[in-house]
């Protein structure tokens, strides 16, 4: 291994000479350690490098035409606007984007009409200006988290925050649909948090401007994603905007797969929509969900390991060798215990690999997934295959050593054998019944009254 050596000159460590501000462009450093100069008589941000000469003129001239493109759109520029330019490189190509930053009324704002789906976070039926606003509030804080040096947390910023997360904190312990994007003990932590930024008022504290800019636009976004204020907007977590998506073509296909695994694509289906309305993400709901299905495949990796070792166990009963239909029924089952096994080990794979990280990566998962032949319902089929599969494990070797005791044992064995295993039957067909929703009650009730219709029907002779 190569040793690097770095030369540390004699005597105190002096670096003022990179601190240095040049042309007027002061070099600062955000609290997560990016590197962004500030022009302080023009009120200008940038992450670019104004320490290279041509950059440095570039944006000098970019600076000039974002002020001349706000004068002539007859866009009076208070003292207080700050500029915020940024160099983009695309295909060998420089461009400078930017957006102008008003305090006062705490909105960004250019000086040419602007379209871009990342304003408005994919969010769709945005019509009324009250409505955009928040989007704009959400990109002003933005600003500040990106740019927290050489400014002042105010007051009232403070309290305004703590009220917020006071009410997400109170809406996350009384109600179960809490529209807050953070879980219970997350907020919880931000109620302590937002505590200590009142010792940081009205003074230049970057560190706690950071954490108070980037918990406003996260509140902030919230509210334009659940229409805050406007007609119809989101007052529940689970309620849809748009209306629910239409299966209706694949819906057959759907309820026979339902059947075939045991009911677990519907209850996995609900879960699903729980934590993806709207094309949107719910975050605390996504992680619960998770965890639970990691915990849950844990389990059915520990069940169909036990099933498999039973099934090999019982082809080695001597009374098998000659029952060709308890080997077949056997042998299926190994496959499905095996297969159960195999997906609960991908999925977990798969979820500890990718799963876990951001909303917006999560969010793009999804949509992929609703893209697919049956939509969400696909995913839901998926989640479901461990379950299914070891049920069916179970299913097959029950037949296998039905089929063994029937045939092998003499008439007092099956005599006996036969109510018990009757009786199981049925009590393990209970819990089926009542998750679908199917009662011995009301088939008994169906019986009585389609007995008592047929029985009240004229009767004519020919």
């Amino acid at each position: 291994m190569q040793i690097i050596l770095c030369r540390v000159e004699k005597g105190l460590l002096d670096c003022s000479e990179e601190l240095v501000a040049l042309e007027g462009w002061e070099p600062l450093t955000h609290p997560e350690g990016a590197l962004f100069f500030y022009q302080s008589r023009k009120r200008v941000f940038t992450d670019a490098n104004v320490r290279d000469p041509i950059i440095n003129i570039e944006i000098n001239k970019a600076v000039e035409t974002a002020r001349e493109g706000a004068w002539k759109a007859n866009i009076v520029l208070d003292p207080s606007v700050e500029l915020a330019l940024e160099l983009i490189t695309e295909a060998n190509k420089k461009n400078w984007g930017y957006y102008f930053v008003n305090h006062d009324r705490r909105v960004i704002f250019w000086f040419e009409d602007y379209e871009s789906p990342h304003l408005m976070n994919n969010v769709r039926g945005v019509e009324r200006k009250s409505h955009i606003k928040y989007a704009l509030d959400s990109q002003y804080w933005r600003h500040i988290e990106l740019f927290p040096n050489k400014r002042v947390l105010p007051e009232d910023i403070v309290v305004t925050l703590k009220e917020i997360v006071m009410h997400a904190h109170a809406e996350n312990i009384t109600s179960e649909t809490c529209l807050a994007p953070f879980a219970s003990s997350e907020v919880a932590s931000m109620l302590g948090l937002v505590d200590h930024l009142k010792d940081s008022t009205n003074r230049e504290r970057e560190h706690s401007v950071w954490i108070a800019a980037r918990l406003m636009r996260l509140f902030c976004n919230a509210k334009f994603v659940n229409f805050c204020g406007q007609p119809g907007a989101r007052l529940d977590v689970d309620q849809s905007l748009y209306g629910e998506h239409d299966t209706r073509s694949n819906k057959i296909i759907l309820c026979i797969m339902n059947v075939i695994l045991f009911g677990s694509p519907v209850a996995q289906s609900k879960a699903i929509h729980r934590i993806w309305v709207d094309e949107t993400i719910v975050q605390p709901r996504w992680k619960d969900f998770i965890d639970r299905m990691t915990t849950e495949w844990n389990g059915y990796t520990i069940f169909s390991t036990v099933m498999l070792a039973v099934d090999i166990s019982f082809l080695a009963v001597p009374a098998m060798a000659t029952q060709t239909a308890a080997i077949a029924l056997t042998y299926l089952s190994c496959v499905c215990a095996l297969g159960s096994l195999v997906v609960s080990l991908v999925l977990a794979g798969q979820v500890n690999d990718s799963r876990r990280g951001s909303a917006a990566d999560v969010a793009s998962f999804m949509v992929g997934i609703s893209q697919s032949m049956f939509g969400l319902e696909s995913l839901a089929l998926m989640l479901s295959l461990p379950f299914a599969l070891l049920i069916w494990g179970m299913a097959f070797f029950a037949g296998a050593l039905s089929t063994l005791i029937f045939r092998t044992s003499s008439v007092v064995v099956i005599s006996i054998a036969s109510p018990v295993w009757v009786a199981v039957f049925v009590l393990a067909m209970w819990p089926v019944l009542t998750a679908n929703n199917i009662h011995i009650s009301r088939l008994r009730s169906w019986i009585i009254e389609q007995a008592s219709s047929h029985a009240a029907e004229p009767v004519f002779s020919v």
